[in-house]
């Protein structure tokens, strides 16, 4: 895919995205099927919502959160039957992959693309264990190592919200201002005493030599 740079607005990216869906479905013969784990979350909310608008219809879309997932483990037809796998979970434990060499060699794979929207490249729990560097804007897309099959490439993006930066930075805005409106009371708001709490837990990893230079900042 060839690189990327941002929009203006939210609209002039749903008719960039449109407009490629239409191209691919005169190609295909017809719309992608998109599979959503984490749809239930706010990133998860957000692609499907993305696929409504871009003209694909329900059907098309799967979405999957915690009860498709503990219904059985991984890996997952599922994923591999689809055009798209979105992922919006963040994998704080280790559980079975969501896809693996065996299932990625299927000769009748349909999988093409996988977007990462948690960009877990460096976390041991990762369970789209098929991709070590984020891709960026220059680069959107890079090329998974299968062993059989169709090509696959992966989207990892970490800071894939500033494709839209006024809409993110307004978003954002608005969801941060809560929590600067109580920096007066940070020794009681629990958003403050919580966020001093981790920094704290972390600066105790540290060797005890630069422990001090840090524990200034809380004082």
């Amino acid at each position: 895919m060839p690189d990327v740079t941002s929009y203006p607005s939210r609209d002039l990216l749903l008719e960039d995205v449109k407009s490629k869906v239409l191209e691919g479905e005169s190609k295909a013969g017809r719309k992608p099927r998109v599979l959503v784990i984490g749809a239930l979350g706010r990133c998860g909310r957000g692609a499907v919502d993305l696929c409504k608008q871009a003209g694909l219809p329900d059907e098309n879309i799967l979405k999957w959160d915690l009860p498709e997932m503990t219904a059985k483990p991984g890996p997952y037809q599922e994923i591999t039957d689809s055009g798209i796998f979105v992922n919006c979970i963040y994998f704080s434990d280790e559980i079975p992959p969501f896809v693996n060499g065996k299932s990625l060699s299927d000769p009748d794979r349909k999988l093409s693309v996988v977007c990462d929207v948690s960009c877990e490249t460096t976390n041991p729990h990762n369970s789209i264990p098929i991709y070590k560097e984020n891709s960026t804007f220059d680069r959107p897309t890079i090329p998974a190592k299968v062993e059989r099959g169709p090509p696959l490439t992966v989207i990892t993006i970490d800071y894939l919200p500033s494709l839209l930066p006024r809409e993110s930075s307004e978003v954002f805005s608005q969801a941060l201002l809560p929590s600067l409106l109580q920096l007066k009371e940070r020794k009681t708001a629990p958003v403050w005493t919580q966020a001093e709490k981790l920094f704290t837990d972390k600066v105790m990893t540290l060797l005890e030599s630069l422990r001090s230079t840090f524990a200034v900042v809380t004082s």
